[in-house]
């Protein structure tokens, strides 16, 4: 045991001039002082310690990197999974990200520079969205949790709402529905079985004695698919029923997927122009999956309804920035001019298959790997058990949990898949201009 042997904090700060201007003087010199310390600390305890310079430092820069990680990093997704929540749900496209940088400073949100008057951020969004799902009118809200937390809220306060018990889902972070629909003050009221709903089954609470039903609800189960004996009603007997009744039809899509697509890695993903098409009277929906924009929640439909909504006074603390209001009008411009190649989730999932077979051939080639079928996942709790058939570079490495460790610590960070004792690349999920990039990392990850 040497304590003499620990450097002064002084040398310490002298020693470590781009911490110092990374993090400040501030909590640079705290860092080196706990670094100090836990090397005092195991050199009392009898144990081995940093007692470098250059170590210290070292175990300070790691120590604030992880108090302090700061703002996300760009990360290249190797992983097959394009709607990846983990990274972000849905990559911004160009045009969304340009958009993004013009609103940054000061911008026109609302402000009508026609008139030199006050403006209206809503009215940038909902021409939009109600040509591009055929909606009367629609709104957005920060994301799809608080889009139905505000329907619920502005249509059914107080009140009762059916949900068949086979979509009383739970979303990522462990957000319950039951538990969503408490928090917005309705009451809960369970219909049908697990597997088995019948309209019939919502028909029966609507007319029960001392039912105050304010609306039916319908959750398309995103996340998860129940197969076998099964039965749901379809979405017309239910806008029956709910017009029966005199009480609004609310369907919570999911994905975002604005109108009917006959692609098979859809699974028989619902739209929103469809759900409308067939009787809905409100759709909610996510803006970062399917869609491709920025995180957000859309609600669209009967103008009365989205009115409601809109007046309520959760909208307001829960409605969009003039960040994601930019990203998400560059996004539904997009779609509505015919360019939805341009956004970059469709471009990956309808990405040209020969083109990409010969990526994955000259990759394998490169890193000495070999061409291997896989599939490629949409994510994002869109379309749950599909994907589209891909090739993909498969790696046997000695060991893969750590090449896929030093692909996630270089600068971009690369994340792949490790199955079957293999790292996998999926190429589908990667720009082709960073091919050459991914190729030099995988070599020498895998040295």
């Amino acid at each position: 045991m040497d304590l003499a042997a620990l450097p002064r904090i002084d040398a310490l700060v002298r020693a470590a001039p781009d911490l110092v201007a990374r993090h400040g003087p501030g909590p640079a010199t705290e860092a080196l002082r706990r670094a100090v310390a836990g090397a005092r600390a195991r050199l009392l305890a009898g144990t081995e310690a940093p007692v470098l310079l250059a170590d210290l430092v070292a175990v300070a820069a790691e120590d604030l990197a992880a108090r302090r990680p700061g703002p996300p990093r760009a990360v290249l997704n190797a992983s097959g999974i394009v709607v990846h929540t983990n990274l972000g749900r849905a990559p911004l496209s160009a045009a969304a990200r340009a958009a993004v940088a013009d609103a940054a400073g000061y911008c026109d949100l609302e402000y009508d520079l026609a008139t030199g008057g006050r403006g209206a951020r809503d009215d940038r969004l909902e021409p939009l969205l109600t040509e591009a799902t055929g909606a009367e009118a629609g709104i957005a809200v920060n994301n799809a949790a608080a889009a139905l937390v505000l329907a619920l809220a502005a249509l059914a306060g107080g009140r009762d709402v059916v949900v068949s018990r086979g979509e009383l889902v739970e979303i990522g972070g462990a957000f319950r529905l039951p538990e969503i629909m408490a928090a917005a003050g309705v009451r809960l009221i369970e219909v049908g079985t697990t597997n088995r709903t019948r309209a019939g089954d919502y028909a029966e609470a609507v007319a029960r004695p001392g039912a105050d039903v304010a609306l039916l609800l319908v959750v398309h189960p995103s996340n998860y698919r129940i197969t076998g004996f099964t039965a749901a009603p379809a979405l017309p007997e239910l806008a029956e029923v709910a017009r029966s009744a005199g009480v609004p039809l609310v369907h919570d899509t999911g994905s975002g997927l604005l109108q009917p697509h006959a692609a098979p890695w859809l699974a028989g993903e619902p739209s929103v122009a469809g759900s409308l098409g067939a009787g809905v009277d409100l759709v909610l929906c996510s803006g970062d999956k399917l869609l491709g924009g920025p995180q957000a929640g859309l609600l669209v439909g009967r103008a009365e309804l989205v009115a409601r909504c809109r007046g309520w006074p959760l909208a307001r603390a829960l409605r969009l920035d003039k960040l994601r209001i930019a990203a998400l009008a560059a996004t539904l411009e997009a779609h509505l001019r015919g360019a939805a190649a341009q956004v970059p989730v469709w471009a990956m999932l309808e990405a040209d298959g020969d083109a990409l077979a010969g990526r994955v051939s000259r990759m394998a080639a490169t890193v000495g790997g070999e061409v291997a079928p896989g599939t490629t996942l949409v994510g994002g709790g869109s379309a749950p058990g599909a994907g589209v058939a891909s090739l993909v570079v498969r790696m046997t490495v000695a060991r893969p949990d750590e090449t896929a460790r030093r692909l996630r610590a270089g600068d971009p960070p690369i994340v792949v898949r490790v199955e079957d004792g293999a790292v996998v690349a999926d190429l589908r999920t990667v720009p082709a201009e960073a091919d050459a990039l991914l190729a030099e990392r995988l070599v020498a990850a895998a040295g």
